[in-house]
């Protein structure tokens, strides 16, 4: 009972550090096979190592979520090893730059949806047949509070995040006819990572949560499964 997502394989995104990679470690630590994906191929093997060395498994995909035909390369590579695809953890995000709405530069605005609605939308395409294989599977979406509540200069990033929940809950709706497929989405809230400390400069690291705690909690929801469009916020 210790491994209870023996013989699952998850796949992480934007797994080389912070929330991305402590989820993948935590997945891994209950057996399941964890395949992490992020634009830097050494912070990957950094991650894969830490895997290793606790007795868990794990495959690094190196490549940029938003370049043409990726996410098919990744999708088709997956496919040829594995069957099913039982975890989808969708947490690659890019914040932006902090502006008023009036200053929001476009191609900058459509760099950030690009990474955090298209490139989802386009896993949840690409790996739909295996998610149907599966028994369970879970699709768990990493969000922020400023999707559902709107706060000045957030605009941009926080459009991203409304459409992502609003792509993930669409997706968990049209399959809970299935019975197969839930959804989730996580509001990890206050939490030490890079993107935050971007953001929040003059904040003291240690006076939020470590990655780790968020990243348990997901691996907690894969093996312990939850209600379709379940929805978590987790506290500091």
């Amino acid at each position: 009972m210790d491994k209870p997502l023996a013989d699952t394989v998850a796949l992480v995104t934007g797994a080389s550090r912070g929330i991305g990679a402590a989820t993948a470690i935590a997945l891994a630590a209950r057996g399941a096979h964890v395949v992490v994906t992020a634009r830097t191929a050494a912070d990957l093997e950094a991650v894969e190592q830490v895997i290793f060395d606790a007795g868990g498994s794990a495959t690094i995909a190196p490549l940029d979520l938003t370049e043409t035909d990726s996410i098919a390369r990744l999708a088709g590579a997956i496919g040829e090893r594995w069957e099913v695809l039982d975890t989808l953890v969708l947490n690659a995000a890019t914040l932006g730059t902090l502006a008023a709405v009036p200053a929001i530069d476009p191609k900058e605005l459509a760099r950030v949806l690009t990474l955090n609605v298209s490139a989802p939308a386009s896993l949840l395409a690409a790996f739909d047949p295996m998610l149907r294989r599966a028994k369970a599977a879970r699709v768990i979406g990493v969000t922020s509070s400023v999707g559902r509540t709107p706060r000045a200069f957030w605009g941009a990033y926080g459009a991203s995040k409304a459409a992502f929940e609003t792509l993930i809950g669409a997706y968990g709706d049209e399959m809970a006819a299935l019975g197969r497929i839930s959804t989730a989405i996580v509001d990890p809230g206050a939490t030490r990572t890079q993107m935050r400390a971007r953001a929040f400069p003059g904040e003291d690291p240690a006076s939020v949560k470590p990655p780790e705690r968020v990243g348990e909690r997901i691996a907690q929801l894969a093996a312990d499964g939850f209600e379709n469009g379940f929805f978590e916020r987790i506290s500091a």
